[in-house]
């Protein structure tokens, strides 16, 4: 299993444990995170499940492919440095205790 913690706009801090495989985005919608829509189901189209990943797991996440780039210049919170699409990042043994923050909003 491998454990992530989501923290939202308001600080709350949601904790759950996931099979290896599941994306980040999975993670939330089938455990009820609040603030990831998912609107394209994990296909990379729309950028509602933006995710800010914490500076400490930066370095342990693949980097965005170029389709990913671009669908981050649509996100509609601030794109920052650390702003990746939780549909694209596959999670493993190696990204246990990973800590993911929400954007204010998604649309």
């Amino acid at each position: 299993m491998v454990q992530v913690t989501f923290t939202d706009m308001k600080g709350k801090q949601i904790e759950v444990d996931v099979e290896e495989g599941t994306t980040i985005m999975q993670a939330a919608f089938w455990n009820g995170v609040e603030g990831i829509v998912a609107e394209c189901g994990g296909s990379a189209t729309c950028a509602t499940c933006h995710i800010y990943v914490d500076e400490t797991f930066l370095d342990k996440v693949p980097p965005p492919s170029p389709e990913e780039e671009d669908m981050l210049d649509f996100v509609a919170a601030e794109r920052r440095p650390c702003s990746r699409l939780g549909c694209q990042i596959v999670l493993d043994s190696a990204l246990s205790g990973i800590h993911l923050h929400i954007p204010e909003r998604q649309q």
